[in-house]
């Protein structure tokens, strides 16, 4: 996506990226998309199909590609689940054509109409709408720097000539022709030298508007942990020398001439903005850390070829709140105690990755701020904060930089890492970029997270089937309590208390407690199953009472438990007292009950009181349910 559309409102951006080709696809394959002649095919013509038809293969795997080497687990997920949704195009690949070369066109009609205000302002002072010819790129911005240089050269070539004519025209006086030719030649300086000048200032408005682009793309980098960065900055810092020294000729040729002083301070502060902001975290630590337990961290500095010799460079970890996070400088008070929090800033000329390793980091003590209201442990957020100070090759001064972690809950017991993992969850999924650390927004719409657990399911149970519609609904039913409401619930809004304070009712636990029991049930007993679609899970009673009210006995499907965490339960149809035909629950089964066969047996036995053609039922369902008929997913006779 182009730099300048990431300032458009978030409402202006989720109207112009619709659900079949969502915002992610558009950032994660932005040169690729830009790369294509979109606007070269006829969608009328059915003869093109072919080719675009290798276009969304192609897009369906360079998606994967990003996806596997995304080592952020959700956005992995995410963008797997994105990837298999795009086969909504395989029948009518032209649309996807359509869909992309509208999205294109009204991008570039945004940027004509809307303002953006972190851009450079131009050289006559009025912002400018960003350019399709690539003005901003690394390479041509290096190409301006060689014209400048050029352009210095034929100033040095006009001033030798000038000089010589003028010695010439000393000795022979009076040669009007001479005399034409020096005033040629100091024509031609003047205006190579309001060249170089104008050259030099666009330079600098373009490495301006190069690098913010480039920081934006570090900051995404440490968001989603995206490495396609490495490289530029030491591109952009060379340019900067470059500017920087042809900016002390000026002075040398020419003394300080206007806009001198005004392009040296723009440089400095380049300069110093892509110093500080080139260390990232690149392995992230653990976002849930127990006192007392062992975690690993990598930093990385982009410009560590650049990197004066001589002494190490020691890099410092400390632990930091929520509040000081916000402060953003390093504080004095300590708030934890952390083992093992120094490291050095080492080379490695093989990887020309210059990264400092943090092993076998431990939290021995945390010091908790005061709490308000209902607020407990697990939800105060974290951050390990690494510092150091360091010399640049060609910079006199040292610079101190630093770089923050991903935001991290510390708990003191294992019965407090679910609920500091629905902390975190909730920051993942719905934090945006550049917020004030560590805001997150008190509700969000439903459709959000759905989004948010379908992708936590597929990425803990390690399965390549997702939530669907029938899922949803049934979950946001039980979320909100309405369970015979039939409507959409997309754009209801949902809280944080609703997703992880409040107890679901006639329950004792939450709505996030309850959804990770299933997860690990699933994750650790009934994975395989779930992956063929032979469990149904989420769905309520008055849902399965539709479904299985006009099927003959015997007929059954397996649903998560209501009840009780971590549990599956069998519904079935079964005789009646009268003759008749009623729908029965069978008490709910946890991992502990399907740890063996024997406990499994045993419990059945037990639970169903000999009923012989349930027994049967089930012992299909303990050794294998795949073996049941593919051509009914969700309900099955014995």
């Amino acid at each position: 996506m182009t730099p300048q559309l990431q300032f458009l409102p978030t409402q202006i951006l989720n109207e112009l990226y619709p659900d079949t080709f969502p915002l992610d696809v558009r950032h994660y394959l932005a040169s690729w998309i830009e790369e294509q002649r979109w606007e070269n095919f006829d969608v009328d013509n059915m003869e093109q199909e072919p080719q675009a038809r290798r276009l969304l293969d192609q897009m369906v795997r360079l998606l994967q590609e990003v996806a596997q080497h995304n080592p952020n687990v959700v956005e992995r997920v995410k963008l797997q689940h994105i990837s298999r949704n795009l086969s909504v195009f395989q029948q009518q690949p032209m649309q996807l054509v359509r869909t992309v070369r509208d999205i294109l066109r009204k991008e570039r009609h945004l940027l004509t109409q809307v303002q953006i205000p972190q851009g450079p302002p131009a050289t006559n002072g009025t912002p400018q709408p960003a350019r399709e010819d690539g003005k901003t790129d690394v390479d041509n911005l290096v190409l301006k720097v060689l014209e400048i240089q050029n352009c210095r050269q034929t100033l040095h070539q006009l001033q030798e000539d000038l000089n010589w004519e003028k010695q010439e025209m000393e000795s022979i006086q009076g040669i009007c022709e001479l005399q034409n030719r020096i005033q040629q030649l100091e024509y031609n300086y003047s205006v190579c030298a309001k060249k170089r000048m104008q050259l030099l200032q666009e330079a600098v408005c373009a490495l301006e508007l190069c690098q913010a682009s480039l920081i934006l793309r570090i900051k995404s980098w440490r968001w989603e942990q995206h490495r396609a960065t490495i490289g530029v900055c030491e591109q952009l810092l060379g340019v900067n020398s470059n500017l920087r020294q042809e900016l002390m000729l000026v002075k040398r040729d020419h003394g300080v001439v206007e806009q001198f002083h005004t392009l040296q301070e723009s440089l400095a502060h380049v300069l110093q903005t892509l110093i500080k902001n080139s260390l990232v975290v690149d392995k992230q630590p653990p976002q849930v850390i127990k006192t007392q337990s062992k975690f690993s961290t990598t930093v990385r500095y982009l410009l560590g070829e650049k990197m004066a010799p001589g002494k190490p460079v020691l890099l410092k970890a400390q632990i930091i709140t929520e509040a000081q996070a916000r402060q953003g400088v390093v504080p004095n008070e300590n708030v934890g105690e952390l083992i093992n929090s120094t490291a050095i800033l080492e080379h490695n000329t093989a990887s020309k990755n210059t990264c400092a390793t943090f092993r076998n980091m431990s939290i021995r003590k945390i010091k908790r701020a005061d709490r308000k209201g209902s607020e407990s442990v697990t939800e105060e957020k974290f951050a390990l904060l690494f510092t150091t100070e360091l010399t640049i090759t060609g910079c006199e001064s040292p610079y101190s930089i630093q770089a923050i972690s991903l935001p991290v809950v510390v708990i003191v017991h294992g019965s407090q890492e679910i609920n500091a993992m629905a902390t975190i969850i909730w920051d993942c999924a719905f934090s945006e970029p550049d917020r004030v650390p560590f805001i997150v927004p008190e509700r969000v719409p439903w459709k959000q997270m759905c989004e948010a657990l379908s992708s936590k399911f597929m990425s803990e149970v390690q399965t390549q089937r997702c939530l669907d519609r029938y899922n949803f609904h049934f979950l946001a039913q039980k979320i909100f309590d309405q369970p015979d409401i039939t409507e959409d619930f997309s754009n209801m809004p949902v809280s944080w208390a609703q997703f992880n304070k409040e107890v679901l009712p006639g329950r004792t636990f939450t709505f996030w407690q309850w959804f990770e029991g299933v997860m690990d049930l699933t994750k650790k007993c009934l994975r395989d199953y779930w992956s063929e679609g032979l469990i149904f899970g989420f769905i309520g009673k008055q849902h399965l009472h539709v479904i299985l009210q006009n099927k003959p006995n015997g007929t059954f499907l397996l649903r998560f438990s209501d009840s009780e965490i971590g549990g599956i339960t069998i519904a079935y149809v079964g005789p009646s007292d009268n003759g008749g035909r009623k729908i029965q629950n069978i008490q709910p089964f946890t991992k502990k009950d399907l740890d063996s066969t024997y406990q499994r047996t045993k419990y059945l036995r037990n639970s169903l009181q000999c009923l012989l053609p349930l027994i049967l039922m089930y012992s299909y369902f303990a050794v294998n349910l795949y073996h049941f008929s593919r051509r009914q997913k969700f309900t099955f006779r014995y």
